[in-house]
């Protein structure tokens, strides 16, 4: 008579490891793949080059447009003593965006301001083609 268990082979003890190292190098060219590098700057302090140069300047008032209202509505640009007619606006402020294209607008109504005068400011830059505009408190 057979037993009905049977015998045993003697391979059943070995593992075999190959599908799990198939995954592991799976994993491991996924997260080489996907990985993002950084790209690191080195500055050369010890450089004699342009020592003699002043960086260069970031200025604000070269990068913004600054409109300021008064309390009378007399509008003025970037802090010049002069009031601008409204007829003058926009193209004073094509002016100045000619001069830096990549320029943004600043508004800074007073308090007692009219909002018509800061929705005509709003218009004349959008159609001088400036999308960045901002309002700031006085």
């Amino acid at each position: 008579m057979k037993k009905l268990g049977g015998s045993r082979k003697k391979d059943e003890g070995n593992i075999d490891l190959t599908p799990m190292l198939d995954v592991v190098f799976i994993l491991l060219i996924f997260f080489v793949v996907t990985a993002t590098f950084l790209s690191e700057q080195a500055i050369d302090a010890a450089s004699n080059e342009n020592n003699d140069q002043p960086p260069p300047e970031q200025d604000d008032e070269k990068r913004n447009i600054l409109v300021e209202i008064s309390q009378n509505n007399e509008i003025t640009l970037n802090g010049e003593p002069r009031a601008i007619l409204e007829s003058q606006l926009r193209a004073n402020i094509d002016r100045l965006k000619a001069e830096n294209p990549a320029a943004s607008v600043i508004i800074r109504p007073n308090v007692r301001s009219n909002v018509n005068t800061l929705v005509m400011i709003m218009d004349a830059a959008r159609q001088a083609g400036i999308s960045a505009i901002s309002i700031v408190e006085p």
